[in-house]
């Protein structure tokens, strides 16, 4: 009986084997026929990426490191070029838990390139009150995809395209900033938007940038700033943690 049920299981794996095998090969015979056309999909990408503010503002992250701020495409962006660079396989899933951290791992394959990139990230689960609930962890366990995911594609769409989108998305965030009035309206808005949402104190912000006082906030702080907010929304971080 149990060399049987051996038998049955390894028949079932090479038959799901053979089924994706065939289902990648259809997808990759697809993705020869129409190749994408990169003009076209930076063109796409960048009109989606700033179809409206908020959308630009969701294109990038920021999260403090070592004192300075690290700034980055968001995995919104990632999705967006993914979308429109086309003839990709992509997907993220938890790969393994444990009882102090969560794994997740992503693949991103270019059908068209034949080219696979597979990343993996690791979250910590633990709080200084121990290991976090079960809703936390489910929390935790997406961010984790999410970076995965975003780590993947943004290793296989080029530098120079994702440059170019992201760029674009930064103009959009800053707005008309073109006189030191529009410039001041902008930045008290953004500092009001911290205030109002997070209840951040100017002073909190000025430390965390490295300035000291408000005028020496720049239109770099404020992409800064709108990734903060934006990895706060997507549970990258939080607003205790950043300031």
């Amino acid at each position: 009986m149990e060399a049987e049920l051996i038998t049955t299981e390894q028949v079932s794996t090479e038959m799901i084997y053979q089924q994706d095998k065939a289902q990648i090969d259809t997808q990759i015979a697809t993705a020869k026929a129409y190749p994408r056309n990169i003009k076209k999909a930076v063109e796409d990408s960048i009109f989606t990426a700033t179809l409206d503010v908020e959308t630009a503002s969701s294109c990038t992250y920021s999260l403090p490191r070592g004192g300075k701020p690290i700034s980055g495409p968001s995995v919104h962006l990632a999705l967006i070029l993914a979308q429109n660079w086309g003839n990709l396989r992509i997907e993220a899933k938890i790969s393994s838990i444990d009882n102090k951290s969560i794994t997740s791992q992503a693949v991103c394959f270019d059908l068209e390139k034949n080219i696979a990139i597979k990343v993996e990230v690791k979250r910590s689960i633990m709080t200084k009150n121990g290991r976090m609930n079960d809703d936390m962890i489910t929390v935790t366990g997406n961010a984790a995809n999410s970076i995965s995911l975003r780590n993947a594609i943004l290793k296989v769409i080029p530098k120079a395209v994702v440059d170019k989108v992201s760029k674009s998305a930064k103009q959009l965030i800053t707005g008309d900033i073109s006189d030191e009035t529009k410039f001041i309206k902008k930045r008290n808005s953004v500092l009001e938007g911290f205030k109002n949402t997070y209840g951040v104190t100017e002073e909190e912000i000025l430390g965390v940038l490295g300035k000291p006082s408000t005028a020496n906030i720049t239109a770099d702080d404020l992409v800064t700033l709108i990734g903060y907010a934006q990895s706060i929304k997507d549970g990258d971080s939080t607003a205790d943690l950043i300031f």
